[in-house]
């Protein structure tokens, strides 16, 4: 009887212990679960702050410029980096609560300055006709007009008269593409060709190396007023263009918060106070 009465005892006590075995496995499963959950939860929340990081920006606005290009981006005369453009920037910058970073770049490297993220825009002078498929553009700010810049003297008045010449232009410039979409004009040069910046091809026509520049005629104002030079533009044009802040192909986040901050700037007035310190005029096309 007593040999029973433990039999019956144990049979108990290990279905207890099953049971209980079972129970804390169960509560382990639910723990993982509930674990699981959470995390991805956690993770969910963490993309989506990441991806509003992401459209948000860092805290730098980085801008990439060429610093041979006055009155859009040069070096001042107390050796920091200045110009129309560079203003504005600085001024977007200051609005988005970022800290603004001019760096100056090699104009034909613009492309892997702005792809591989050293700079968050190009904004300098910066041709939209003929790149609009290439970058994410803001709406034009500026009219410009490729044109070509020759000695007073030279006997040069119209486009005609390059030919047999020596033209300089800047590489990988929107007057440079203007020149090689016009092979007729471009085929009576007697030589087209190359430099790094325009600061260089103004020393060149001031030494009689070339007899006509081609180049935006916002910049060729600028450098023929500093200079004073005799030097003039001619009045054929190349080709006319518009002028835009250039991001990296797809980020329309950045691109719509500077666009929003220079339509802020053109209705208070901050676009046409700039332009005209720096051209006597209002030259902005925002919101006109």
């Amino acid at each position: 009887m007593k040999k029973k009465i433990w039999k019956a005892a144990a049979l108990l006590g290990a279905a207890l212990i099953l049971g209980g075995c079972s129970g804390q496995k169960e509560a382990a499963v639910t723990t993982a679960a509930e674990t699981t959950a959470q995390t991805k939860a956690e993770e969910t929340t963490a993309s989506g702050e990441t991806s509003e990081a992401a459209a948000e920006g860092t805290d730098t606005f980085t801008v990439g410029f060429d610093q041979d290009f006055p009155p859009m981006g040069f070096v001042g005369d107390d050796g920091e980096y200045t110009g129309f453009d560079l203003e504005l920037a600085q001024e977007v910058a200051k609005r988005l609560g970022k800290t603004y970073v001019p760096q100056p770049i090699a104009w034909d490297s613009k492309d892997m300055e702005l792809t591989s993220g050293n700079v968050d825009c190009i904004w300098n002078g910066f041709t939209i006709t003929g790149r609009e498929d290439g970058y994410t553009w803001t709406t034009p700010y500026m009219e410009n007009s490729q044109v070509f810049v020759v000695k007073g003297d030279s006997g040069i008045k119209t486009l005609a008269d390059l030919a047999g010449k020596v033209v300089e232009v800047q590489a990988d410039s929107s007057a440079e593409k203007a020149l090689q979409s016009d092979a007729e004009l471009t085929g009576t040069f007697g030589t087209l060709q190359t430099t790094p910046d325009y600061n260089t091809a103004f020393m060149d026509l001031e030494m009689g190396a070339v007899d006509a520049i081609a180049m935006d005629v916002i910049v060729a104002g600028y450098q023929i007023e500093q200079r004073n030079a005799d030097f003039i533009i001619l009045e054929e044009a190349l080709a006319a263009e518009e002028y835009g802040v250039g991001f990296k192909k797809g980020n329309e986040a950045l691109r719509d918060q500077v666009q929003e901050q220079l339509e802020a700037m053109a209705a208070d007035g901050t676009l046409k106070t700039v332009s005209e310190k720096w051209f006597g005029k209002d030259v902005t096309t925002i919101g006109k």
